[in-house]
């Protein structure tokens, strides 16, 4: 499945695409800018100028890294919904939307057991991550989603 798959249906795709666009825009002005720069004669410029192409290159890669990471997930999200292995999304809420944490605190010593019982299954990663992420803690989510995805490889 890829990323343009179903892209105007959904808002979080058109919101990466935008932000993407925007972010492509500005390394191109940047890397220009750069090189502008070190056609000059004064040193510091110079200088100033091999610091600019720096940054697009930086940022070019943090970007591809992110998309691959989106694309990733989303992927593996979309084997663990047609094997129903998904977290089941029942935990009680706040009147503004958000989980209610002692509800999902609860909830997460049984993902962390499923990940101690098969630390090489990408799916106990994934459902670890998305325990985390209801329980507020989006470093660790995060960490453990980058563990899923290395398994998936």
């Amino acid at each position: 499945m890829s990323f343009f798959t179903g892209l105007f249906s959904n808002k979080a795709k058109i919101g990466v695409l935008l932000v993407t666009l925007l972010l492509v825009f500005y390394l191109v002005i940047s890397f220009q800018r750069g090189w502008t720069l070190l056609g000059t004669d004064e040193l510091s410029a110079k200088a100033l100028g091999a610091a600019y192409l720096v940054l697009p290159i930086v940022g070019a890669w943090a970007l591809i890294r992110e998309l691959q990471f989106g694309g990733r997930t989303e992927k593996m999200a979309h084997i663990l919904a047609e094997e129903g292995g998904l977290p089941v999304d029942n935990l009680p809420r706040t009147p503004g939307g958000r989980i209610i944490r002692e509800a999902a605190d609860a909830e997460f010593p049984k993902y962390q057991a499923e990940v101690e019982a098969k630390p090489a299954s990408w799916r106990a990663w994934f459902r670890l991550s998305c325990a985390y992420d209801a329980a507020g803690d989006r470093k660790r989510a995060r960490s453990a989603m980058r563990q899923a995805g290395k398994l998936y490889k």
